[in-house]
This record gives structure tokens, C-alpha cells and sequence, in this order.
């Protein structure tokens, strides 16, 4: 059973643990020396965590690969601010070892309840040709499964099981309240373009031992795949008005709002407008609550550099809890916006300063966990 993870760095920081991963991602990098080391991104349903292994590399070269899982001995420790393990020992596990559970994340939210909540959003619609489409596929059973299941973004925002889902349902709500103060506004056209904004998902990533890219998905991407779906369900809504598909189209390809973002057309009409925003406000509320998830142990009310959005992150309920001379002390060392960030990988690495303690010496103030004494894992 997995007992350490990655949520769990802080509390282990500088001790020795023993657990499992999967292996987002492996490259073969060289020393100074010239001597290769390895690089990893490890993960687990908490979260991911940089990872370097520096002896016994050629006995490890060929242990692994990508999306296998792995159990793993090391040093957690820091480098640039962030945590990173130093591997003293790997190998790959069996089938038989593995519980899916432990490395894939998953909402918190019951999936059934955001699916009848997304069909009784549905049932309102007004508009005959809109609410078919979306119950055609909805009705489909492979595409339903999938979209009950594809996380909404292979990192950024909503990146767990279950995530396209609750961002869909959560953009209808907020679809909803919209409409009611703007009321010109088209409420079937713009739920439905909230339905099928990201539903190019469900082909673009795959999620079975971790959140990456399909071969179509990174050649096409989620809106062209949006739009053959659309294309082969059409013929099944009898009497689709030409105009009305347009629209949908629109909605579809215009709804990342900037040329640079990747949308081939900017939004054009109010319902396009209405759904860029409020899927930009969506995503960036979900990237900051968990990022304040992931730093929950931190006794700071600021958070390190979120990529994703630019800037480090103030926690406002850990803000107006600390006292007024732990908040100067707080605001001494918080990192200014626009800072460059310290991220592992985006400036030049020293294999040689960043080489951690080795297993044989782990210092004395290194401590180990319960497992850290095995000879195997």
C-alpha cells in the first residue's frame, strides 16, 4: 500500500522514503563529466515531483520507461525552492502491484450527480435543434463514458479524472447566472457552446496511467476534433438549420479568445464572448484553489510562482489569519509578480551542485522513514 506522496514532501523533507510512482516522463541527461545521469517527473493522484538519479545509472538506463510505474528509494529534499528526489534505487513493478487509485487524481465531486445535473441543464433548453444535438451525445455511450471521465487539461486546470466534467458543470452554472443579467443573450446557444467548448478532450489526452497527448490530439487538437464530431452527429438531428450550426462552430473555434492562445477566430457575437471569459475565469479559479490545495501544509500565506498563471499567489483566508509581524516577515520574502520563476528545467542545470546526498552518506541529518532501511524494494 502507498504510504508516501507526493502531497506529502513537506513533512519528509530531508528524510529518506520508500514508495511508488508513475513515471511521467524520463530523458538521459549528461553530467559536466560527461557521464549520464537521469531526470524524471514522477507522479501520483497528489500531484508531480521532479526527480534526478545519479549512480548506478547505467544498471537503471533500460529499468523504465514512460508510463511505467516504479518503486523507488531516496532522498526528498529541495533544489531552487521547489522539492526533488534524489533516486538511490529503482525498479519497475508488476501488475499486480499497482492500484490505479493511488496515481491518477480524481474530483472529489460524485461524478453521477454532475451528469444528472448537466441532463437537467439540458431538459431547460428551449431551442428543439440545440437540445437534440446535445442529447445525441449524450446518449452516445462511448463518448458519455469518456466525457464523465477525461480530466479537462493535462496540467493547467481541472488535470483529474473527472475534471472535463466539473468544469462543464461548472460553466453552465456560471452560464446560467449570466443570463439572467444579460438577458439578450441566446441561454440555449451559449450552454451548448459551454457543452461541446472542450469536449475535443475526450481524443486529445489520454489518461490511463497518466494525463498526456495522443498522437491525434497533439497533430490536431481538441477544437478540430470538436469539429468532426460535430460533423458525424449533425445527420442525426433532422432539420439542423445551416445558420445555427455556424454559430456552434463559431463557439467552438473562437472560444480561447486569442489569436496566441490558439483560437482561429476571435469571439465574434455576445454568447462567443460571454463563453471565452467565463471559461478563462473557470479555469484560473481552479488552477489557484489548487494550487492552494498543494501548498495546504505551507505555514506561508504566499504561494511559489504558478507558471500557469504568471505570478505567485496570496492565500487570503492564511493572509488575515497571521499576525501583523508575521505578515512583514511574510511580506519581506514573498516573491514580487513578475519575478522570473525558479522552475527546475527552464534555466541551465548543473548536474554536479544540484547532486543531492547519496545513499551511502545521507548525512546525519538526514532521517529515514519506517521503510528506509530495506535492502530491497
Amino acid at each position: 500500500m502507498k504510504e508516501f506522496f507526493v502531497s506529502d514532501c513537506l513533512r519528509f523533507e530531508n528524510k529518506i522514503i520508500t514508495s511508488t510512482f508513475v513515471v511521467v516522463s524520463r530523458q538521459v541527461k549528461p553530467k559536466k563529466s560527461g557521464e549520464p545521469y537521469l531526470a524524471f517527473t514522477l507522479g501520483d493522484r497528489s500531484g508531480h515531483l521532479e526527480a534526478k538519479m545519479w549512480d548506478n545509472v547505467e544498471d537503471a538506463i533500460d529499468a523504465c520507461d514512460q508510463d511505467d510505474f516504479i518503486k523507488v528509494k531516496g532522498l526528498i529534499n529541495k533544489y531552487k525552492n521547489r522539492f526533488q528526489l534524489t533516486i538511490h534505487k529503482l525498479r519497475r513493478m508488476g501488475a499486480s502491484e499497482v492500484d490505479f487509485a493511488d496515481y491518477l487524481p480524481k474530483t472529489t465531486k460524485d461524478i453521477g450527480e454532475l451528469w444528472q445535473t448537466l441532463a437537467a441543464y439540458v431538459a431547460t433548453f428551449k431551442d428543439p435543434h440545440l437540445k437534440a444535438l446535445v442529447e445525441a451525445f449524450m446518449a452516445d455511450p462511448e463518448i458519455a463514458e469518456a466525457y464523465r471521465n477525461a480530466p479537462a487539461a493535462k496540467t493547467l486546470h481541472h488535470a483529474f479524472i473527472g475534471g472535463l466534467l466539473e468544469h462543464v458543470v461548472s460553466l453552465f452554472n456560471s452560464c446560467d447566472l449570466m443570463c439572467r443579467n444579460y438577458p439578450h443573450i441566446n441561454r440555449d446557444l451559449l450552454l451548448t457552446g459551454a457543452f461541446f467548448h472542450d469536449i475535443g478532450k475526450i481524443h486529445e489526452l489520454t489518461y490511463s496511467r497518466s494525463f498526456s497527448y495522443t498522437t491525434r490530439g497533439q497533430l490536431l487538437g481538441h477544437m478540430i476534433i470538436e469539429l468532426e464530431m460535430l460533423q458525424a452527429k449533425l445527420p442525426l438531428v433532422a432539420g439542423f438549420p445551416e445558420p445555427l450550426k455556424t454559430l456552434v462552430e463559431h463557439l467552438i473555434i473562437s472560444h480561447h479568445g486569442q489569436y496566441d492562445f490558439g483560437s482561429p477566430k476571435l469571439p465574434m457575437f455576445p454568447e462567443a464572448l460571454m463563453l471565452h471569459y467565463l471559461d478563462d475565469l473557470d479555469s484560473k479559479m481552479e488552477a489557484m484553489r489548487a494550487q492552494f490545495e498543494h501548498g495546504a501544509e505551507s505555514d506561508g500565506a504566499w504561494t511559489g510562482y504558478n507558471p500557469s498563471l504568471g505570478r505567485p499567489l496570496l492565500n487570503t483566508a492564511k493572509f488575515l489569519a497571521e499576525k501583523p509581524e508575521e505578515d512583514e516577515e511574510r511580506l519581506a520574502a514573498a516573491p514580487v509578480a513578475g519575478t522570473p520563476p525558479m522552475v527546475t528545467g527552464l534555466e541551465p542545470e548543473d548536474p554536479e551542485k544540484e547532486k543531492g546526498p547519496q545513499n551511502e552518506n545521507p548525512g546525519a541529518a538526514m532521517t529515514s522513514t519506517s521503510a528506509a532501511h530495506e535492502d530491497k524494494i
